[in-house]
């Protein structure tokens, strides 16, 4: 029986979610689960360079997974041909990879999953399956997209998102190592959580965001950054639209970020997994350790991209 009165809940937003028309999942990585199940996918090849979530998803679906290395340029290198039944997994890492190039391999491999976790507001390549989540662009507990043209046909529950949120709205309010325990603990919330449709609160605050202003915001922050680090960026990066996060790779990366954290600017490493399956000599080590992803999200502005560059040349980066 529908409810009617009583006290006001959460507003309803009436924008449109970016991704309108994808299906719209509980996280990223149920949207490979989706496609697992609904393309009947039996091997999957995927980078080294990449967290443990995505594989243990394939494995818990009983899908066979290998392995392929990436090059200095973040691009994939295919050493070998892929079996008749094999799909390639490809991660564009920080938003470098053109549709054009993810194309490319798809008209070479035919069976192709596009990773755009790391850029949210790049379109989908033609008849490519591609996936975004949206925890990594935006003040929500979950949450992701999928681009696919094959659909599941069964019923799929619906998640609930209120009794997450906590963090979120306390960081709003608080200051983020108070909640930090919290936040972490909802990462790994979804390593067992089955396929579900994206939350009603979740999909509501997407229908809420100014896109045009968050792309705006991040490009420009992305820009000032580059203009100040690619003279020492051991990266050949271009400005992306609506960029994730900046990289800056140099070969003291570990030690900076240490310094960066006790000056309250705090920068995640991510893969960390790598380290425990991949050599210490090799490329995705090194990266995982000295890539420094640097904050250019909405939160912020020139003054603070100004800040982040001041505090760089105070541990001797500049």
């Amino acid at each position: 029986m529908k409810e009617i009165g009583g006290y006001i809940e959460f507003e309803n937003y009436f924008g449109t979610v970016y991704h309108e028309g994808a299906v719209a999942l509980n996280c990223g990585r149920n949207c490979l689960a989706y496609l697992i199940e609904a393309e009947g996918i039996k091997k999957i090849r995927l980078p080294y360079f990449l967290c443990s979530s995505v594989r243990n998803v394939c494995l818990k679906y009983g899908t066979e997974v290998s392995f392929y290395h990436i090059g200095k340029d973040l691009r994939p290198i295919i050493d070998s041909d892929l079996a008749p039944d094999e799909w390639l997994y490809i991660v564009n890492y920080y938003g470098q990879l053109s549709n054009d190039e993810v194309s490319t391999l798809k008209q070479k491999y035919s069976r192709v999953i596009f990773d755009n976790s790391q850029s949210y507001f790049q379109r989908p390549a033609e008849d490519v399956p591609t996936l975004y989540t949206c925890r990594k662009y935006f003040g929500v507990p979950d949450g992701a997209f999928l681009y696919t043209a094959k659909k599941l046909t069964r019923d799929i529950p619906r998640d609930e998102s209120f009794e997450r949120i906590h963090y979120i709205l306390g960081r709003y309010e608080r200051n983020a190592g108070e909640f930090y325990k919290e936040s972490s603990d909802n990462n790994h919330f979804f390593a067992d959580e089955p396929i579900k449709q994206m939350s009603k609160l979740t999909y509501d605050l997407l229908r809420s965001y100014d896109y045009d202003r968050i792309i705006s915001r991040r490009t420009e922050n992305f820009k000032i950054l580059h203009e100040s680090l690619n003279g020492i960026n051991k990266l050949d990066i271009t400005v992306p639209e609506g960029g994730f996060m900046y990289p800056l790779y140099i070969e003291t990366g570990s030690e900076i970020r240490k310094k960066l954290q006790q000056m309250k600017i705090f920068v995640p490493t991510l893969w960390g997994d790598v380290f425990d399956t991949c050599d210490k000599n090799s490329l995705e080590y090194n990266y995982a350790e000295n890539i420094l992803p640097l904050p250019t999200d909405q939160r912020y502005d020139g003054e603070d991209m100004g800040y982040i560059l001041e505090k760089l040349e105070e541990t001797g980066v500049l």
